[in-house]
C-alpha cells in the first residue's frame, strides 16, 4: 500500500487492520486466509492443515520467516493467468494469492502490496482466529 506520495510507509498502517481467518472446508482441514482492511483476501494457505493449531502456526510462522522465504509470479496450472506464492527453502510453498490475475504486472503488484504487509505485521499484532 502506498500514500499519495508513494511511500511504502502506509504498508505498515494498513497492516495494523489485517485480520487472518482460519476456516475449515467440507473435509474437515483448515486454511487460513489473510484479509486486508478493505475486506478483500489477499492472501490463502498453500495448504490445508489437519489440526486447528497446525494452521494457526504456519500463519505465525509465515508471519515470522517471511523475509527468508523466496517468491514471485508464475502463470497458473491452466495456463490462463498470473498467481504469486511464496516458498521455504525447501520448496514448500506456503502462500499463494487468493485470485489469478490476468496481468503479469497487476499479479507483481499485489504480491508486493502482500509482503509488505506482511513486513507490517509486528509480533504483538494478533493471529489467526
Amino acid at each position: 500500500m502506498r500514500d499519495t506520495d508513494g511511500d511504502e510507509r502506509a504498508g505498515s498502517a494498513g497492516a495494523a487492520r489485517v485480520r487472518c481467518r482460519i476456516d475449515i472446508d467440507a473435509d474437515g482441514r483448515y486454511a487460513w486466509r489473510m484479509i486486508a482492511q478493505n475486506g478483500r483476501v489477499v492472501a490463502v494457505s498453500a495448504h490445508a492443515f489437519t489440526a486447528y493449531g497446525d494452521c494457526r502456526r504456519a500463519f505465525d510462522e509465515l508471519r515470522g520467516n517471511h523475509r527468508e522465504q523466496a517468491g514471485g509470479v508464475q502463470h497458473t496450472p491452466s495456463g490462463n493467468g498470473w498467481i504469486w506464492l511464496l516458498r521455504e527453502a525447501d520448496g514448500r510453498a506456503t502462500a499463494v494469492s487468493a485470485r489469478s490475475y490476468e496481468r503479469h504486472s497487476t499479479c507483481r503488484a499485489a504480491y508486493v502490496r502482500f509482503r509488505g504487509l506482511l513486513a507490517g505485521i509486528g509480533e504483538g499484532a494478533g493471529s489467526c482466529l
